[in-house]
């Protein structure tokens, strides 16, 4: 079953961890899919190169978010890919997942570290989604990665859990927006999910990865695979009368 036949997918920040598992289910769905970099131009291209390999359809697009001009990059890049494939131009869907976390409660967070989290995870999602609306088509699915922290008390971590409850806001206020063209607009929020970036702290960490996994009402953390597949559903003609909502992805964290 190839539910994403014929449709074309963009994740940002697809090269890596939650956005790379999201980036091949929605190719293994038979979409074709735009695996987003900012920095990491050698891992987009694994996945890329994994995704083929796996009879998928994937090609690699940079751009560096949170900077002047961001969203306009990423497009033009994004063109330029459907052109060098021959495809149409034109998205079905957007995944808007690059984010930059942040280590600081109230007390300890600068300005310039507000700045560039905020510019990254909400300001970017929002003209990234702007500029791509011309783009995208009729029936269309726009998916942003929000965060459990939207719902479970996170101090250490304050200025992360504001922008993900910003795209909550953008999520449900662009689906009555967007919903005169068919087109959906939802969250998903993941918890704590074992990605590379987590091995040191989590992964080989016994302890740590006990006290993480108890939160969950399966007691264990969450896996790619896990947030991906949430995402597939959202993508897919199946979740066609679902719009501004966040679905949560926590495992049942803090329940």
């Amino acid at each position: 079953m190839v539910p994403l036949n014929g449709k074309t997918a963009l994740v940002t920040g697809g090269s890596r961890g939650i956005g790379r598992g999201i980036a091949t289910r929605l190719a293994a769905d038979g979409a074709l899919v735009a695996v987003h970099y900012g920095k990491h131009e050698a891992a987009a291209e694994e996945a890329v190169t994994s995704i083929v390999e796996s009879g998928g359809r994937a090609f690699a697009v940079g751009a560096e978010l949170g900077v002047p001009g961001d969203a306009q990059a990423l497009w033009a890049a994004f063109d330029a890919g459907l052109t060098e494939l021959g495809a149409e131009p034109g998205l079905d869907i957007l995944v808007n997942n690059a984010g930059i976390a942040s280590s600081s409660d109230l007390a300890g967070t600068t300005e310039a570290e507000f700045d560039k989290i905020f510019a990254v995870n909400v300001k970017a999602p929002f003209f990234i989604l702007q500029q791509g609306l011309e783009r995208l088509r009729d029936n269309g699915r726009v998916i942003n990665i929000s965060s459990g922290a939207t719902r479970i008390a996170s101090p250490s971590i304050v200025t992360y859990s504001l922008t993900k409850g910003a795209l909550n806001t953008m999520s449900f206020t662009l689906a009555k927006q967007l919903g005169g063209r068919g087109i959906t607009v939802n969250s998903v929020a993941p918890g704590i999910v074992d990605v590379d970036s987590n091995a040191v702290w989590l992964r080989e960490n016994p302890e740590q990865l006990a006290v993480w996994s108890s939160f969950s009402a399966f007691n264990r953390v969450g896996q790619p695979a896990d947030i991906a597949d949430a995402v597939a559903f959202l993508a897919s003609d199946d979740s066609r009368w679902v719009t501004g909502q966040c679905l949560d992805a926590t495992g049942g964290a803090n329940l």
